[in-house]
């Protein structure tokens, strides 16, 4: 993917936006954060324009896009999720490194399958094979990834992941936003932005490591990450990233100048107190089909990887989902994991699996529709 660089431009388009947000305010002025999210959309424009029929041609050309539209094969599943309240409630319990125990527990595997009891909320929890397992946890079944490790717990509860004794070169955060939608939706808690500040990622961090934080749309989540956040953990603002979400025809999922839902959203990178030799474009356009999961991300492993290296140790906070090789951390860092959302199908390769025996091979649920 080629970088994108932003040029200025006054069209009919963002006098367009203008006029219906005006419209639609009737008698009121527009608000400062109107004004602000207008200014923002119409500074980066040209390049989201540009980068995205840049790798929307391109991914019809190689068809993974398609003019045809293709439909969703049956409903999403409506497993309902109680591990932000458990999570909750654990806070009363124990750390298990108070007791000098250790902070690190292994999900043990009999021909890729496991039913056990495991301490979810105070301590880490690895899978060091090499394939996926499904496991019993809480009464429900979770696909747990190969090579991955992962912390249940509250925004209050993150020391076992401090003591875990690990730094990490890529750490990728996607906070729970506050914002209107959510307060009414209810759909999930969030977070004011304030709070941010106590995560421990200088503790986290490795030298040089490379920090991206998912932004919504409103430019004063932004300003906030770039001069308040990134400064006080000791992170230099290196980039802004666009990831802009298509249908499976390739065309954006809501229109570009929307006044109310825009098709894009921002990562911003920075590295932690280091240098490198390796280049970073401060602008780049990320082109992909949008999961049907509510809010869910597209995974920045071989995006980055140029940046941090094949053999990065990655960490996620605020996860719902785990990742191969990744270590996560949230208080609902396993729901995307129930077996529910996957489908499993048998695999006949030989490394598929270290008994050497067909092994399971799991997916997530196809792209939103058109």
């Amino acid at each position: 993917m080629e970088s994108c660089i932003t040029t200025l431009c006054l069209d009919d388009s963002f006098a367009h936006s203008w006029h219906s947000l005006n419209q639609k305010r009737k008698r009121n002025d527009l608000n400062q954060g109107e004004i602000d999210s207008l200014a923002f959309h119409h500074k980066i424009r040209s390049a989201i324009l540009e980068g995205t029929k840049s790798l929307v041609d391109a991914g019809l050309s190689c068809e993974y896009l398609s003019e045809v539209n293709d439909a969703r094969e049956g409903p999403l599943p409506s497993q309902e999720c109680n591990l932000a309240a458990l999570c909750d409630m654990a806070k009363e319990l124990p750390l298990v490194s108070e007791h000098g125990e250790d902070p690190v527990q292994f999900i043990e595997s009999e021909d890729g399958c496991s039913t056990t009891h495991l301490d979810l909320f105070t301590r880490i929890t690895e899978n060091c094979m090499d394939f996926a397992m499904e496991v019993m946890l809480m009464g429900e079944k979770y696909i747990i990834p190969p090579r991955c490790a992962f912390l249940l717990s509250d925004f209050a509860r993150m020391q076992p992941l401090v003591g875990y004794g690990r730094f990490f070169d890529l750490i990728v955060l996607d906070p729970p936003w506050e914002n209107k939608s959510v307060k009414r939706s209810g759909r999930y808690s969030f977070l004011p932005s304030s709070q941010l500040k106590r995560l421990p990622v200088p503790l986290l961090a490795s030298t040089g490591c490379v920090v991206v934080t998912w932004v919504t749309n409103r430019p004063s989540h932004l300003r906030f990450v770039r001069d308040e956040l990134y400064p006080h953990w000791g992170v230099e603002v290196l980039a802004e990233w666009f990831w802009v979400k298509v249908t499976r025809s390739g065309e954006y999922v809501f229109p570009l100048d929307s006044p109310h839902k825009k098709p894009y959203e921002v990562l911003v990178l920075g590295r932690y107190r280091g240098k490198t030799e390796l280049p970073m474009e401060e602008q780049r356009v990320i082109v992909s089909v949008p999961s049907a999961l509510h809010s869910h991300k597209p995974s920045l492993s071989e995006v980055l990887s140029p940046y941090v290296g094949a053999d990065a140790r990655c960490l996620e906070l605020f996860a719902r989902s785990l990742q191969p090789g990744w270590t996560s951390w949230g208080n609902e860092v396993i729901k995307f994991q129930h077996v529910s959302y996957y489908t499993m199908e048998p695999t006949d390769t030989a490394t598929g699996s270290l008994h050497g025996e067909s092994s399971p091979h799991f997916s997530l649920p196809p792209p939103t529709p058109d």
